[in-house]
């Protein structure tokens, strides 16, 4: 008779105050519970910008925030941030998750590394990707995800600068977003801010659009269960959690 394995113990890196209660309340939502430790991470500008991710993605800020999670009993750690981590390129996200690794002890990822995982797990070939940031800043995920063989059928920047901004968007917006980017030839469709809520909406941002939907804060939460080899056929969070 097999033995249900005891609950994750999740650690994120979560850049300031905007969508952060969406990973408790995952944690409530799987079978077994996780319990999740969540650490806000400093920044100098709350800004969609190259150059404020950049700072915000450092390696510097990573590890101020990683030493609170130090004596913790987490089995991954994640840095929450999609956009401060394409940002930096494949060399950068690399860095990140040496940084974290080092420090922690644990297997770590970033969120972006999540979606390019996830959009993999799920066999999508071709992808709309429905983004918040200005244009300049969704340019590089199309970036990013070139790498992996993914390709960007559709993309859209809605110009959002900060991620505060971000957090206050309801569900209509999310799904009115949703449907304006889907696209008959797209297998998923990707909304990468970590800043955006989503988690509570995930079956019905499916339903509406009829096809897949990856969201940042569920990848983000799908790779940290992944990483601590804890992973498990889930309902109410997506169709990657039913994989």
């Amino acid at each position: 008779m097999s033995q249900t394995p005891p609950p994750a113990s999740l650690g994120f890196l979560y850049p300031g105050h905007a969508a952060e209660d969406d990973y408790p309340l995952m944690g409530g939502m799987i079978d077994p519970p996780a319990r999740v430790t969540l650490i806000h991470t400093s920044f100098v500008e709350d800004a969609h910008t190259v150059e404020a991710l950049s700072e915000m993605g450092s390696v510097e800020r990573l590890c101020s925030g990683a030493k609170s999670l130090v004596g913790s009993d987490i089995e991954s750690v994640m840095w929450t941030s999609t956009s401060a981590s394409f940002v930096l390129g494949l060399d950068g996200i690399s860095e990140q998750i040496e940084t974290l690794e080092k420090i922690l002890g644990v297997p770590a990822s970033t969120t972006a590394m999540a979606f390019a995982r996830a959009v993999k797990t799920i066999n999508a070939k071709k992808v709309a990707i429905a983004a918040t940031y200005p244009e300049d800043v969704a340019s590089r995920f199309r970036q990013f995800l070139s790498h992996f063989g993914i390709e960007v059928v559709h993309l859209s920047g809605q110009g959002i600068v900060t991620a505060a901004e971000v957090g206050t968007l309801k569900k209509e917006d999310v799904i009115e977003l949703a449907l304006a980017n889907n696209r008959d030839d797209a297998d998923a469709l990707l909304i990468p801010d970590t800043a955006l809520h989503s988690a509570a909406w995930l079956t019905d941002l499916e339903q509406t659009i009829g096809k897949p939907v990856l969201t940042a804060n569920q990848v983000s939460f799908w790779e940290a269960l992944r990483l601590c080899g804890k992973l498990t056929p889930q309902r109410g969070l997506g169709h990657l959690f039913e994989a």
